[in-house]
Order: structure tokens, then C-alpha cells, then sequence
């Protein structure tokens, strides 16, 4: 194979395989070319990964040494992505009745939930995180976007048992926009005891759906490493419960008179 397809196709490797970790000679073999030459072709990659701002390829020597791909943005990126879903919030035509906000439209995008994921994976590339849990809301997209950069498995918090998923955990709390108990179901093959979590929603008030999850992911004697979070509201924030998350927008004003919606970059761009 020449260089030019064999870089090509090892990034596409990288990229369809973020954070897997694979041996040179795994390359070797399936290129029919010498370490000598991978490495040379792995410098280029991780040049051109670096200067696009797309991440890194982290290397390690040894006998078990080899590469995997970090796909991670650059800060200023983040931001910037973070500064134009602001603007896409602020549009006059989203609010509903209740003072509620249409988000539907930017959750069902695949391109903007991945772009969503790879801002959140970046904020959490650091975290030995094994799986990414939500509950079973519009956040499900977002999940599994952030779980293709991390390379982990989705867990998905019910509201009710499943016959096919067997036996179950269940925990009562308290919803923290209607103050209602609430039951939340958590099959016991889904997740690992001890297992390291990143929980992902899409919304957060006073943070009673997330707490519910914590205090059920406590009984799989999980460690919680992570919580992210697209949107929070500020009208609740004398009253939250959560205090260690990142969210990447905050909406702080919905005037339904005027037509006015007032949404500002949220924690991650103080982190």
C-alpha cells in the first residue's frame, strides 16, 4: 500500500476508533509495513490531528507499547461552539407555552449532538470513565454522542421495569421541577459494581433527575466521576441539589411577554 492510502486509512481507523488502544504490530500486519515506517506515518497523523485542533495519538513503548487516539477539542473551539448554540437558544421562536424552551430540533441533529459529545468528551477525556448513564429523556442522543468519543457503553435510567432486561433496582425521588415522587429503574446487569459513571442530561433545574440517579447508581457501588449537562436553568439554583457538574449553557431568562430569551455560556468556560 502506498503512504498516502495508508495514512488515509489509519485515520480512519483512529477516528472510527477513538481511545482504542492497538499494538504496532497489529499495523505492521495488516499494512505489510515496518515499525520504521508506521512511526513515521503515526508522527504525521498526530501532527495534523494536533494542528486541526481534533486531538492527539498517545503513544506507549514497551512490549506492550502501541497507540490510541484521544479525540479531544481545543478549548477555544469548545467555546466557540458553546457561543453559537447560545445564539441558536436566544431565537424568540423556541419558547413555548410554560415558559418551556424548544430544543428538539438541536437534540434530534446528529451533527450537533456530536459535536455536543465531543465538547463534553473533552471536558472529561481525563476521567477513567467506564460508562456513560442517562435517564431516559431527550438526553439519550447526547449520551451516546459522548460515548462514541469515550469509547464506553451507554446505561440508560428507566422510569419503569423491563421484562426482557430482568430483575431490577429501583429507587423513589423527588422531580425537581414538579416535586412529585418519582420511581426510576436501573436493571442489575446493566452496570458493573464499582463501575466509574459519567452521567449525561440534557436539562437541569434543581437537579432532583439527577440526584435520583446518583442515589441509584450508589447501590451498584458506583463512582460517579462526571456529570454534564447541555442546559441549566438559574431560576432554581437556590434550591439545587447538584453542585459538582459542567454544563455548557445556562439559560437565565424566558420572557414570555416580550417574546425575550436571555441564554449565557454555562460553568464549562469557568473550568
Amino acid at each position: 500500500m502506498k503512504r498516502s492510502n495508508r495514512l488515509v486509512s489509519l485515520t480512519n481507523f483512529f477516528l472510527e476508533n477513538p481511545r482504542e488502544h492497538r499494538q504496532l504490530p497489529y499495523f505492521a500486519d495488516v499494512y505489510e509495513s515496518s515499525k520504521s515506517s508506521l512511526s513515521e506515518d503515526l508522527d504525521i497523523i498526530n501532527e495534523v490531528f494536533q494542528r486541526e485542533e481534533l486531538g492527539f495519538l498517545e503513544r506507549t513503548s514497551g512490549a506492550s507499547g502501541g497507540v490510541r487516539y484521544i479525540p479531544e477539542f481545543s478549548r477555544e473551539k469548545s467555546i466557540q461552539f458553546i457561543q453559537e448554540l447560545r445564539r441558536k437558544l436566544e431565537d424568540p421562536s423556541r419558547i413555548l407555552p410554560g415558559g418551556y424552551l424548544y430544543m428538539s430540533d438541536i437534540l434530534g441533529d446528529p451533527g450537533q449532538t456530536r459535536e455536543i459529545g465531543r465538547v463534553f468528551a473533552s471536558a472529561f477525556a481525563r476521567q477513567p470513565i467506564d460508562v456513560i448513564v442517562t435517564v431516559a429523556t431527550k438526553g439519550i442522543a447526547l449520551a451516546y454522542a459522548v460515548a462514541s468519543f469515550l469509547d464506553v457503553p451507554v446505561v440508560i435510567v428507566r422510569r419503569d421495569p423491563k421484562v426482557t432486561e430482568g430483575s431490577s433496582v429501583s429507587i423513589n425521588y423527588v422531580s425537581g421541577s414538579s416535586r412529585k415522587i418519582q420511581t426510576m429503574v436501573l436493571p442489575k446487569r446493566s452496570l458493573k459494581e464499582g463501575a466509574n459513571v459519567c452521567i449525561i442530561d440534557d436539562f437541569m433545574k434543581a437537579g432532583g433527575t439527577i440526584t435520583g440517579m446518583i442515589n441509584l447508581l450508589e447501590e451498584f457501588d458506583a463512582n460517579v466521576k462526571a456529570i454534564g449537562v447541555l442546559a441549566e436553568a438559574d431560576d432554581d439554583e437556590e434550591d439545587r441539589v447538584v453542585e459538582e457538574y459542567t454544563s455548557l449553557v445556562k439559560i437565565t431568562n424566558v420572557d414570555m411577554r416580550r417574546k425575550y430569551i436571555e441564554v449565557h455560556p454555562g460553568n464549562f468556560t469557568d473550568r
